[in-house]
């Protein structure tokens, strides 16, 4: 697969966003300019933003989480380069599984790509079981067909909310 795909060609990529230590909103502000900066994404549509509780490691403090909705020329390989570079540049540091981060930046599609490999598993894996990735994604489009589950998001987050899921609290 090329590093960078054809400039004329826009593909259409939903990135979960998530911070929970320092200023986490300048944090994902942050996140929204490198991203913006570069010469090959655009950021065409931002949810809105929901206070979280952890996941997986509990010890921790709340996060803030969202979706940005990008355009982009790189090839799913380099956006994830891209991205991971980006979570660096914010201090991000990889300690604890699940862990407190200043910014978690995450592929949950692609287009209507199904990938799997050892570096990158697209559509994201687990988003049908975290109300702080669907909440978001549904505001931006809940009618998204997820093309390994075959479901709409809308559905997938109305299945989620008749389970007992920790509770997501929109901010202003």
């Amino acid at each position: 697969m090329p590093d960078i795909i054809n400039k004329s060609q826009k593909n259409i990529v939903y990135i979960g966003v998530g911070s929970n230590i320092g200023d986490r909103f300048n944090n994902i502000k942050s996140a929204e300019n490198n991203i913006n900066s570069s010469e090959f994404c655009a950021i065409s549509e931002i949810s809105k933003i929901y206070e979280t509780e952890p996941v997986g490691y509990l010890e921790q403090d709340k996060f803030l989480n969202c979706v940005f909705k990008i355009n982009t020329q790189l090839s799913p390989e380099q956006l994830l380069k891209f991205l991971l570079k980006t979570e660096k540049e914010l201090k991000r540091e990889r300690i604890i599984h699940w862990g407190p981060r200043t910014i978690d930046l995450d592929i949950l599609f692609y287009n209507n790509l199904v990938i799997s490999s050892e570096e990158l598993i697209i559509p994201h894996p687990r988003m049908h079981e975290r109300m702080f990735v669907l909440k978001p994604m549904c505001d931006l489009d809940s009618e998204y067909f997820h093309p390994v589950l075959h479901i709409r998001c809308g559905k997938m987050e109305e299945n989620l909310k008749s389970e007992q899921t920790p509770p997501v609290e929109w901010i202003p």
